[in-house]
């Protein structure tokens, strides 16, 4: 059974299945300038657009050099990703990687994270959607009931600060929570609230989606002017109303502060793996893949660090927790009208996001469904769309009934989980390709440092840095049980752990170091993020083994066909 279970998936074998699928003859039409036009848009959502409200309120102005320590994170990983793109040139990102080098049950896995990935994802896109269409139709003196605009937890969360604080002591998105929570409607004691715009934003989308809307080279293109534009638009006009004094303290929160902030940093960068889904469409994807995809991130990492400067000058970080960020710091200053412009163009913006993803969705079910881990319907292809009909039906509900009722922050932390988990995965693939030979058949490859001394020196280097500017957290250490150790520390201790396991092991087979950068950082912003979160994500990864074994084992073509 254990044969079976990480029976893996030869190169050729995945080349020969996606042109006798008819998929091996796309054509290769894309270059660097075209790829990475589609990872910016994929990249640039609603991340810049809403999250980096909140972790700007988290971390103060210092969350502009988190960013800089996530897009380098990012790099370790899209140099990997390049490398797997370039050694199996067909679409199926991570869930495709991790079958060539982990076997079926990894595979079953990761795109089971995946899954979750993109549903969470477009969940915070809706949500941002929402708060920018509203914030756009108050420009046109339209204002819609406040019940009708947000998760209910924000409005009974502000009602009891209200009650607990009183009312000096509410912001002023506090103060329409309020107004939101005593006006809405009742069932009994039960106040009637959620996000109508997200929901209903969802399902158009969906509708789109469904009955065949694609976009084109040309499509991406205008988005990424649109969005870019409105970045531009709010770094340079903000910029005259800056306030150096905004910037003071620079880190009120301290380190703890600047890192409670990681998931949601970490979430403007979500979506640059998808240029390697386009490996079959790029005229030569072992050159412009990594090109690409480096290319992207530094000017996303750029534009991050600028904004966040600009918004924190602009208002004060205390300020800044609001869905829709750009829109509100102009509002604060008076300016309305810039408010205006902001919030229409990042409405058509998010709106293209909020299209990507949900078409990228359904893919991942089909993919699974036509390896045999899923049922065959979710695999049905529309006979007019040309869709898979039954799989983007069941991803809109997915997305847009959380949408209605949950916070965004919920799904923030939630989605950045599983992206990490892919990423490691990612990475650790191109240990076992360089281990096995497969690398050989890579057209690329990440750049290889011998790590055999330099990751134990850089776990020596680590253990001396905690020693000497960490007494803060050891005397935290110290303080807790073993039973809040475990609860609240685990992760970081695991992650001191790996790096243990990846001392010996890079000494042994001596590893190359950008890979293993790639698995330690990402795995280090993992421990970082919320214990909840963890437990949802294990209790959705424990859901998919149950159907995995129910009925993914049984019906697998890898296993079926090799007896």
């Amino acid at each position: 059974m254990a044969n079976r279970l990480f029976r893996k998936k030869k190169v050729d074998q995945i080349i020969r299945a996606s042109q006798s699928d008819g998929s091996g003859g796309l054509a290769k039409v894309l270059g660097v300038r075209d790829l990475v036009s589609l990872g910016i848009a994929a990249i640039v959502g609603a991340g810049i657009f809403s999250t980096i409200g909140l972790a700007s309120f988290n971390g103060g102005p210092a969350v502009s050099l988190l960013f800089v320590f996530v897009a380098v994170a990012c790099v370790f990983t899209a140099l990997s990703y390049a490398q797997f793109a370039s050694t199996v040139p067909v679409s199926g990102s991570a869930y495709t990687y991790a079958y060539v080098a982990f076997g079926e049950l990894f595979a079953w896995i990761i795109g089971w994270a995946l899954i979750l990935e993109y549903a969470v994802s477009n969940m915070v896109v809706a949500i941002s959607w929402s708060q920018y269409f509203v914030s756009m139709l108050k420009g046109f003196g339209i204002h819609l009931p406040g019940w009708l605009t947000m998760a209910p937890a924000y409005a009974t969360e502000a009602y009891a600060k209200l009650q607990t604080q009183g009312l000096d002591s509410l912001s002023g998105i506090e103060r329409e929570a309020v107004a939101a929570y005593e006006q809405a409607p009742k069932i009994g004691d039960f106040p009637v609230i959620f996000d109508l715009p997200a929901g209903l934003i969802t399902f158009l989308v969906t509708w789109l989606v469904y009955i065949g809307i694609k976009e084109s080279r040309t499509a991406s293109n205008v988005m990424v002017a649109i969005k870019i534009g409105v970045i531009l638009f709010v770094i340079f006009g903000g910029a005259f109303f800056v306030k150096p004094e905004n910037w003071v303290p620079f880190a009120p929160n301290g380190v703890e502060g600047v890192l409670s902030g990681v998931a949601a940093v970490f979430f403007a960068f979500i979506g640059f793996d998808s240029i390697s889904t386009t490996a079959e469409e790029c005229k030569n994807p072992q050159r412009d893949l990594p090109r690409a995809m480096i290319l992207c991130l530094l000017i996303c990492a750029v534009l991050y660090v600028l904004i966040t400067l600009v918004l924190t000058g602009m208002v004060n970080y205390k300020e800044m927790n609001v869905k829709d960020p750009l829109a509100y710091v102009f509002e604060y200053v008076g300016l309305d009208y810039m408010a205006g412009i902001v919030s229409v163009t990042s409405v058509v913006a998010i709106t293209s996001a909020l299209l990507v993803f949900q078409l990228a969705q359904p893919r991942i079910w089909m993919t699974m469904s036509r390896d045999g881990l899923l049922w065959k319907r979710f695999a049905t292809i529309h006979p007019k769309y040309k869709t898979p009909s039954f799989a983007t039906i069941v991803t809109g509900i997915l997305v847009a009934i959380p949408a209605l009722f949950f916070k965004m922050d919920f799904f923030v932390d939630l989605t950045s989980v599983g992206t990490f988990f892919a990423f490691i995965l990612v990475c650790a693939g191109v240990l076992y390709m360089d281990y096995t030979g497969i690398s050989e058949q890579s057209s690329f490859r990440v750049p290889y440092i011998n790590g055999k001394y330099l990751i134990t020196l850089g776990f020596l280097i680590a253990i001396w840095g905690v020693y000497q500017y960490g007494q803060e957290t050891i005397a935290e250490w110290h303080g807790l049980s073993v039973a809040e150790i475990f609860e609240h520390k685990l992760l970081i201790i695991v992650f001191w752990l790996v790096w243990m396991v990846l001392c010996v092991m890079g000494y042994r087979y001596r590893f190359s170091l950008l890979p293993v950068a790639g698995i330690l950082v990402n795995l280090y912003l993992m421990s970082q993020l919320g214990a909840s979160n963890w437990f949802i994500f294990l209790v959705w990864l424990l859901m998919g083994l149950v159907v995995y074994f129910g009925y993914g084992y049984r019906h697998s073509k890898l296993k079926n066909t090799d007896g």
